[in-house]
């Protein structure tokens, strides 16, 4: 009969046992994302001539909304290093009651329109240092729109706007620019004055 060989023995227990010895729970890491270096927030001026001005951000280029329904004043604040957008829209709705209520529903309605995708709209109001109320939305999941907003004095202007992102990345992804954008709108809603009509 054959001797089993005890160095070959020896290494069986040991792996036998540290196999045994392995009981703790595996836990998996927590999903990470790519670190996005964010610059410090800072702001400027309007400098185009508009029924309304605000600050938005130094790093933001204005572009001039070149939809083929566009109209005078609306205009997009472009963040070219985030791929993403501020649409802006304006209407002088000249004290109609029909004309005011129809611009409330158009601005629902195109939030509602991302329903579909989203699992969450959170409404809330903002209310100026110039006194106006924003009504603002936040919608969450794979949605085109993030963020959403519009304010009106409800006798003569409306505006609107939305947060764009001109990227198939993932919105977990995006999450620390998205609420960095966030802070941008806000912002320009808290600078945001009605100037004088332009024609």
């Amino acid at each position: 009969m054959k001797k089993n060989n005890p160095l070959l023995v020896t290494a069986f227990l040991c792996g036998f046992l540290f196999l045994i010895g392995c009981t703790e729970d595996y836990t998996p890491k927590p999903k990470g994302y790519n670190r996005i270096d964010l610059p410090e927030a800072k702001y400027v001026q309007l400098q185009e001539r508009h029924p309304y001005t605000f600050e938005h951000s130094v790093y933001a280029k204005i572009l001039k909304d070149s939809s083929r329904i566009a109209e005078p004043h609306w205009i997009d604040i472009y963040y070219p290093r985030f791929k993403a957008n501020i649409q802006l829209t304006y209407k002088n709705f000249n004290q109609d009651p029909k004309m005011f209520n129809d611009l409330v529903e158009d601005a629902r309605k195109l939030t509602s329109r991302h329903q579909i995708k989203a699992y969450a709209i959170e409404e809330s109001q903002i209310k100026t240092p110039t006194g106006i109320t924003a009504s603002v939305f936040e919608l969450e999941g794979e949605v085109p729109s993030q963020f959403q907003f519009y304010l009106t004095d409800s006798s003569r202007h409306f505006f609107r706007g939305a947060l764009y992102f001109r990227t198939a990345t993932s919105n977990d992804s995006l999450a620390p620019v998205i609420e960095y954008l966030k802070k941008d709108a806000v912002h320009l809603l808290n600078t945001l004055h009605w100037t004088q009509q332009v024609k």
